[in-house]
């Protein structure tokens, strides 16, 4: 594999390789250093509400069970049979006590935890020859989550979420916790785009830049209140900890005036600042943002927005989550969920879903719009040309570095991080010098999990951590190996 040191060093000045969006080796790299190691998405906690629920969601390649255990507890699960390696779940969603693999005939409980296999006796001389006690299936090397978002890093020794989120979990708050209670998610719904994935994840982060003219057919047929795309531009742009967005300028008024604007009922707006903290209630209330897009690295991204659903002035705010699984280097498998506050009211809810699904989704408004741009630039960036070329992406810089506005005061803005007034391409920046950072990394050795004849403590490494050090092999039997 060739030499990137140049690409990466061009990236972080932001000045990007226009090949990176459509190119094999760029992809591997990606695969090896970069989804080997960082938190990812993979499931809402309100999904699996009861004991036996379950989820099969894939991350790459790797296909992994979601599931609430009979004892409520949460376990993610490699879909792999410990056998000959049949895939255990072939059902995307569910409620079972048990998975009976449909090769051979294995089973395991919902803990992962293994409870019989055919002719035990006679195949392998019962426990002589195989002792399942203590035999699972694999576990993610790390999992946790946050506000009922469930993440799994495939690194053992993986910083702790928390961590890794940052100053970003007070944006996220906005998203995912408006009320005591958090969210209830529907979906996702599922489709594939012929795009590459780093596109979609900074058109969430960051770009402003593109609403006036992407979507003005939007803004034309009076979807928004606003009468024009640009004042996106009264905006600002925010980055903190592991992740950036976008937020709208508000008319005056108090916090409770600003909740309203956006279409939220007074019983929501009470839950809201009972559940906020006082400095998140002033970057609304006091400075006059609303959260809009976001992403945080590497590939989820968030959108609230509040269309107008009917003739008249009402608006209707929703929430969506979405994850972008790349499928190759010019394809990407878009998850899009509805989330909304588990107490609002029945018709809220309903109204609100209303609203997502026509703006975003598989067929939403906004979501043609922009697949259009991605799949032309992945297309266009595959050529012989593109490895000639590097994008601007110096948006709100000037030659020197220094940025055209300067960055917003504590007092202006009362989240972490910084933020920014107007069209700039600050967290695209931001979201890239990650991703090089990342693929700067050498590739991540870990050490294989071995399903012993006679282990009475099962496979080795347990990995179910919160990213805590896995239990080490030992040293005799395997090598270990690079993910």
């Amino acid at each position: 594999m060739q030499d990137h040191g140049e690409v990466l060093a061009a990236v972080r000045t932001g000045m990007i390789p226009a090949h990176v969006y459509n190119d094999k080796q760029i992809f591997s790299l990606e695969k090896e250093r970069l989804f080997s190691r960082a938190w990812l998405f993979v499931a809402h906690e309100s999904e699996i509400p009861q004991p036996g629920d379950y989820v099969v969601r894939q991350v790459l390649q790797d296909s992994f069970i979601v599931a609430r255990d009979s004892a409520g507890e949460i376990r993610v699960m490699f879909n792999m049979c410990l056998h000959r390696g049949m895939q255990v779940c072939r059902a995307e969603m569910g409620n079972a006590s048990n998975f009976r693999c449909p090769y051979h005939g294995w089973s395991y409980r919902n803990d992962g935890r293994i409870i019989g296999l055919p002719f035990h006796q006679e195949a392998y001389g019962g426990d002589a020859g195989f002792n399942k006690t203590g035999q699972t299936l694999l576990p993610a090397p790390s999992v946790a989550s946050y506000n009922g978002l469930i993440f799994l890093s495939m690194d053992p020794d993986a910083e702790s979420l928390e961590d890794y989120l940052g100053d970003f979990r007070f944006y996220l708050d906005f998203y995912t916790k408006q009320g005591p209670n958090g969210l209830e998610v529907r979906g996702p719904q599922r489709w594939r785009v012929k795009a590459n994935w780093k596109i979609a994840a900074e058109n969430f982060a960051g770009d402003m830049y593109h609403t006036p003219q992407t979507h003005t057919s939007v803004v034309e047929i009076g979807l928004f209140r606003e009468p024009k795309a640009n004042k996106r531009k009264d905006g600002a742009t925010y980055w903190a900890g592991r992740g950036g967005g976008t937020t709208y300028k508000l008319p005056e008024g108090s916090f409770e005036d600003r909740m309203s604007y956006v279409g939220y009922p007074a019983d929501m707006i009470s839950r809201a600042k009972a559940t906020w903290t006082e400095q998140q209630q002033q970057v609304v209330g006091t400075d006059g943002f609303m959260i809009s897009a976001a992403t945080c690295f590497p590939n989820i991204s968030f959108v609230h927005n509040w269309p107008k659903v009917e003739d008249g002035e009402h608006v209707l705010p929703f929430i969506s989550i979405r994850v972008w699984q790349p499928i190759s280097e010019n394809e990407t498998e878009v998850l899009s969920w509805f989330a909304v506050d588990s107490d609002a009211p029945a018709d809220f809810k309903a109204d609100s879903y209303k609203a997502y699904l026509m703006c975003f989704g598989s067929t939403g408004m906004f979501e043609q719009d922009d697949v259009e741009n991605w799949v032309s630039l992945t297309n266009t960036a595959g050529g012989s040309m593109a490895r000639r070329l590097r994008l601007n992406s110096r948006m709100g810089l000037l030659a020197d570095d220094v940025r055209v506005v300067d960055t917003l005061s504590s007092a202006q803005f009362h989240g972490p991080g910084y933020a920014q007034l107007g069209y700039n391409e600050n967290n695209q920046r931001q979201l890239l010098r990650l991703w090089a950072d990342y693929l700067d990394m050498p590739p991540l050795r870990v050490n294989p999990a071995t399903v012993l004849s006679d282990n009475p403590h099962g496979i080795e490494p347990m990995v179910q951590t919160n990213g805590a050090a896995a239990a080490d092999i030992d040293s005799g039997s395997a090598e270990s190996v690079m993910l």
